[in-house]
């Protein structure tokens, strides 16, 4: 099992590379002091339509260059994740918050506003060549304890965790992040 509470609170509040239990995490940028990271208020839960294995290699060119679009976190098939951007950087990962159609989530909030430079990225890697299929049970079992992580480090509430297909216009053949997003609001606190 993985830290509760204050337990996962303190290791949230942590700088450098703190081991959590239950995560496997690659630390390709280690966390800073969290008073100096960039204010994320939201997260973004995306789908990148590569073949398992390719979140290490993603992650590894976010390193490279860390404002390019992509992701600040990456999560393989196998449930590694790979810490890859400063958290003082804004990778470029969504286009904009263009979605007003309130078609998944009322978009009042979200419209304009819940971008890249409010948001923080995470990417699970793995469904192609199908883009409707699911996430793997290992992902699904690191995003229940990230997602938590994240939420504690940055403050961040948990209706502000959003798929990308419920804030951009994204593919029409599947809902970005969607299943993701969903579990997550789900899970609670």
């Amino acid at each position: 099992m993985f830290a509760q509470g204050a337990d996962l609170n303190a290791l949230a509040r942590q700088a450098g590379t703190p081991g959590i239990d239950g995560l496997k995490i690659v630390w390709l940028a280690p966390w800073g002091d969290v008073a100096t990271a960039h204010r994320w208020t939201n997260i973004i839960v995306h789908q990148t339509e590569g073949p398992a294995g390719s979140a290490r290699g993603g992650a590894a060119e976010q390193a490279k260059n860390p404002t390019r679009r992509g992701v600040m976190v990456w999560v393989e098939t196998d449930g590694t994740v790979y810490w890859a951007v400063p958290e003082t950087l804004v990778p470029t990962h969504t286009d904009g918050a263009n979605r007003n159609d309130n078609k998944y989530i009322d978009n009042s909030q979200t419209y304009h506003q819940a971008n890249k430079d409010t948001s923080i990225g995470v990417e699970f890697a793995g469904n192609y060549p199908d883009v409707t299929r699911p996430p793997t049970e290992a992902q699904v079992a690191a995003w229940r304890i990230l997602v938590k992580l994240l939420r504690a480090r940055y403050g961040i509430p948990l209706d502000h965790v959003y798929a990308h297909n419920w804030i951009d216009y994204k593919d029409a053949r599947y809902c970005e992040g969607c299943a993701l997003a969903t579990m997550a609001r789900e899970w609670g606190e």
